[in-house]
């Protein structure tokens, strides 16, 4: 999808359900987003395939749900409150502005913004630093204020829960703890969709690791995520590369780091992060709070503080990234057709129900006891709203893999129409074998 057609591709996200724009009735709010009926049911299935995958079918990870604000010292151990900064640049005939590590350098002094073309010099246009931390006043009375912050990542809530974990689950080193939650950035810089929020969703695991076996772990991770979104996202590998840090671009705490990145319509950028983190946070967060958060091997007879390998993925830019890689336009006679190529675990309904003629009763009837039958199996929809022709388009611009449609040949042979969203070829299929025909064709 070409950055041109992104605006045509928010109308759809919109228009069917997927997205709005958040507080909309009051006038929106810069880089906030509501999931409407449709996305929330995605979003829902990409959690839930990856909850599935990392903790219920694994043993060696367990799952945790923190708190969205945590203490003070939280992220004074862990950096964010000195650390957690964007260096950004106004451009002075646009008034945008710019994270200065983003956009086109040329010479000593000077950028060039990436809207207006202007060359910006840094040294009458000075670089500011903003933290990206939401602070929140935690007391009841104002006078007397306790404060607290919002979770930039869901990260933190894992590392303070370390022992808790470890003592309650009694789980042996290598072992991981997933969680996905909601984070909190005050981004300057937003935009681009839902690619960079204000209020953001994570999957999150904190895997830890003997500090020897660290780097084997760190390279294991970086192939299992990258799959993950081949396999189960649906996603197609000429979208997906992967990058790897330079030294100058490592956090402070991290070893290594690779980014999982995907051509977005405004190009490459980061769809998920694998990142080395050593042995940084339970060192850290013991020394702040002054608790021993090491580790005793029996077996070894050995006391250690763990590495961590943290692989990092957003929930709205899998979400983003997953419709993108979906989003089909062609011409069918003469006419353009957009439907969404998502995978059946993946879309809002896996089928459609239609009757030919919502004024014949017993064509109603029958659709509906086929929708009744095949949602106690599957996610699907009924509606005779609109014409056939308009039911279809609906339905392809939503990703439903198939549509049924019932007509009155149905009252008598006890068949129906099934056409199917990718190449639109249609199938009488008896009644009774929907459900069958339906779960041998898994898209």
């Amino acid at each position: 999808m070409a950055e041109d057609q992104l605006s045509t591709f928010v109308s759809l996200c919109r228009r069917r359900g997927f997205l709005f724009g958040g507080s909309e009735l009051y006038g929106g709010l810069s880089s906030i987003w509501d999931y409407g009926p449709l996305g929330a049911k995605m979003k829902k299935r990409i959690k839930d395939i990856w909850w599935d995958e990392y903790v219920e079918k694994r043993e060696d990870i367990v799952g945790l749900d923190s708190s969205i604000i945590m203490h003070e010292d939280v992220f004074r151990a862990s950096g964010h409150l000195e650390g957690f900064n964007d260096v950004l640049v106004d451009c002075p005939k646009c008034k945008r502005r710019f994270r200065i590590d983003k956009i086109e350098k040329f010479g000593t002094n000077l950028y060039r913004c990436p809207d207006c073309k202007t060359e910006i010099d840094t040294r009458q246009q000075k670089p500011r630093t903003f933290n990206l931390m939401f602070k929140t006043n935690m007391s009841a009375i104002e006078e007397t204020p306790v404060y607290g912050y919002l979770r930039p990542e869901t990260a933190q809530g894992i590392f303070v829960n370390f022992m808790n974990v470890l003592n309650t689950t009694h789980k042996k080193i290598p072992f991981g703890i997933a969680q996905i939650g909601k984070a909190f950035r005050n981004e300057v810089t937003t935009g681009s969709f839902i690619f960079r929020m204000k209020e953001f969703e994570q999957m999150e695991i904190e895997y830890f690791v003997r500090p020897e076996e660290a780097m084997s772990a760190y390279e294991h991770w970086v192939k299992n995520r990258l799959q993950f979104y081949l396999e189960h996202m649906g996603i197609e590998e000429s979208n997906l590369r992967l990058r790897e840090h330079g030294p100058d671009e490592l956090a402070h705490y991290a070893k290594a780091c690779t980014d999982i990145e995907f051509r977005f319509p405004f190009g490459w950028s980061e769809l998920e992060g694998v990142a080395h983190r050593a042995d940084f946070d339970l060192r850290e967060h013991g020394r702040v709070s002054k608790k021993d958060l090491s580790y005793f091997d029996s077996v070894k007879e050995e006391r250690f503080v763990p590495n961590v390998i943290e692989p990092s993925s957003g929930v709205d830019r899998t979400f983003f990234a997953v419709l993108c890689n979906a989003y089909r336009k062609e011409e069918v006679k003469g006419r353009p057709r957009v439907y969404l190529k998502l995978k059946d675990t993946l879309a809002p309904f896996r089928a459609a129900v239609f009757p030919l003629l919502k004024k014949e009763p017993q064509l109603v009837e029958l659709a509906k006891n086929i929708f009744y039958d095949i949602k106690k199996s599957m996610p699907a929809v009924y509606d005779d709203t609109a014409s056939i022709g308009k039911l279809y388009r609906r339905q392809d611009e939503i990703g439903t893999p198939f549509c049924i449609t019932v007509d009155m040949e149905s009252l008598s042979d006890r068949k129906v129409t099934v056409r199917d969203r990718d190449s639109m070829a249609q199938e009488r299929v008896e009644i009774d074998r929907v459900e069958e025909y339906l779960s041998e064709r898994r898209k």
